[in-house]
C-alpha cells in the first residue's frame, strides 16, 4: 500500500485524522457515561473521580476515516483491520465489565495470529553480534507472536497516567515517520499506519492530557499496542529500519517498566499479569512529589532521547548511537533503581529517627 505521499499529503492526513479525533472523542465520552464504561477511583487507579474509558474507539474511528480517504485499497490491510476489530471487541467488553486476564490474552493472541498468518507479517531473520539467523516456519511465526503480544502488553501496562500511553505511542509513530522520511522510504504500509495514528492520537491527547477527561481504556491501549507491534515488524521487514533494536529502543520506557513490574511481582510471589500495583515508573515519580504533568513530561523527555538516538542509528550513525544507547540506559537504570520500583524501601520508625 503506497499513498504517493508528499509534504502536502502528510499535512492533510495529519489534519484530517486530528480533527476527526477532536470531534469523535466528546461523542465517545457521552456514550461511555451512557453505558457505564467508567474507570472508578480506588485500588491501583490514581484518578479521584470516574473517567470514561472508551477513548480508544475515537482513535480507531479516526484512523479508519483517514484510511478510507487517503489510502488506496489494499489486500495487505484486510487482516490488520480484522485483527483490530477483534482486539477492540475484547477490550471493549473489558471496559464495560472487567473480564479475566486470560480472555484478554486469548484475544491478543488471536488478533496477532491473524496478522501473522493471513498478512504474512513475520520476523524472518535477525542479525545479532555478527550472526545472521534465518527462521523457518513455524519458528518465525512463534517469535513474531511472542514479540507482538509482548509489545501490546507493554503498551497496555503503560496506560496508568493521564496522557502517558497516548503520548509515548505518538512519539513512537512520529519517530518511525521521521526515519522513513530521512531514508526516502515514506509511503510504505508501516509509515501509512504511523501517519494515520499520529493525527488520531494527537486529537485524543487534547482530552487525555492531565487532567484527563477520557482514557483509552483496554480497547484503546490494546489497539494502539497492536498497531505499534505491526509497524515494528513491518518496518523491519520492509527495511524502513535495519534492526529490531530501533522500535525496542523507542519504547525503552514502557518495556523496561514492564520488565521491572514482572520481576517485582514475581519476587512478591504474585502473578505478574493479574496483580496490578502502584509501583510503576509513573507511580514512583508521583511518590517523589512530582505532579502528574511533571511526571508525564519527564517520561516524555526520556522517550524523546531514546527516539533521537534511534534516528541516528537508523541513518547509519551506528557507533555513535550505540554509545548513546548505553549511556542513556545506564543513566535511566541508575535513576529508576533509586526508587522502590523493584525493592520497597524500609520505612524507618519514628523513634529510630529520633535516636539518630
Amino acid at each position: 500500500m503506497n499513498l504517493g505521499i508528499n509534504g502536502a499529503n502528510i499535512m492533510f492526513i495529519l489534519l484530517t485524522t486530528f480533527l476527526s479525533s477532536i470531534v469523535l472523542v466528546p461523542i465517545m465520552r457521552k456514550i461511555a457515561y451512557h453505558i457505564n464504561s467508567l474507570d472508578y477511583p480506588g485500588k491501583h487507579h490514581i484518578n479521584k473521580e470516574p473517567v470514561p474509558t472508551i477513548g480508544g474507539l475515537a482513535v480507531f474511528f479516526s484512523f479508519i476515516i483517514g484510511y478510507l480517504i487517503f489510502a488506496r485499497s489494499s489486500v495487505e490491510m484486510l487482516p490488520i483491520l480484522v485483527a483490530c476489530f477483534i482486539i477492540l471487541y475484547v477490550g471493549f467488553i473489558d471496559d464495560i465489565k472487567p473480564i479475566s486476564a486470560k480472555y484478554q490474552f486469548i484475544g491478543q493472541v488471536i488478533a496477532c495470529l491473524i496478522v501473522i498468518i493471513f498478512g504474512n507479517i513475520t520476523i524472518d531473520k535477525l542479525t545479532f553480534l555478527g550472526l545472521h539467523l534465518a527462521f523457518p516456519s513455524p519458528i518465525k511465526e512463534l517469535i513474531t507472536l511472542i514479540f507482538m503480544v509482548g509489545i501490546i502488553n507493554a503498551i497496555d501496562l503503560s496506560d496508568g497516567l493521564d496522557g502517558l500511553c497516548s503520548g509515548i505511542s505518538c512519539i513512537y509513530f512520529i519517530t518511525i515517520t521521521m526515519i522513513a522520511i530521512l531514508l526516502g522510504s515514506i509511503g510504505g504500509i508501516d509509515t501509512t499506519i504511523s501517519l494515520l495514528m499520529i493525527g488520531s492520537l494527537l486529537g485524543f491527547l487534547v482530552y487525555n492530557f492531565p487532567p484527563a477527561k477520557i482514557y483509552l481504556g483496554d480497547s484503546g491501549s490494546n489497539f494502539v499496542g497492536l498497531m505499534i507491534a505491526i509497524t515494528a515488524v513491518l518496518g523491519f521487514k520492509l527495511a524502513t529500519f535495519t534492526s529490531l533494536l530501533i522500535p525496542l529502543a523507542i519504547l525503552a520506557t514502557p518495556i523496561i517498566d514492564v520488565l521491572f513490574s514482572i520481576i517485582r511481582r514475581s519476587l512478591q510471589r504474585k502473578n505478574p499479569f493479574t496483580h496490578p500495583d502502584k509501583s510503576h515508573l509513573h507511580h514512583q515519580l508521583l511518590k517523589m512529589k512530582f505532579s502528574k504533568v511533571s511526571s508525564l513530561i519527564i517520561i516524555y523527555i526520556i522517550n524523546l532521547l531514546f527516539s533521537g538516538v534511534s534516528v541516528l542509528y537508523a541513518i547509519g550513525k551506528v557507533n555513535y548511537a550505540i554509545i548513546l544507547y548505553i549511556s542513556l540506559m545506564i543513566l535511566f537504570l541508575f535513576i529508576v533503581l533509586k526508587t522502590d520500583i523493584l525493592f520497597p524501601k524500609r520505612k524507618v520508625p519514628t523513634n529510630e529517627k529520633k535516636s539518630k
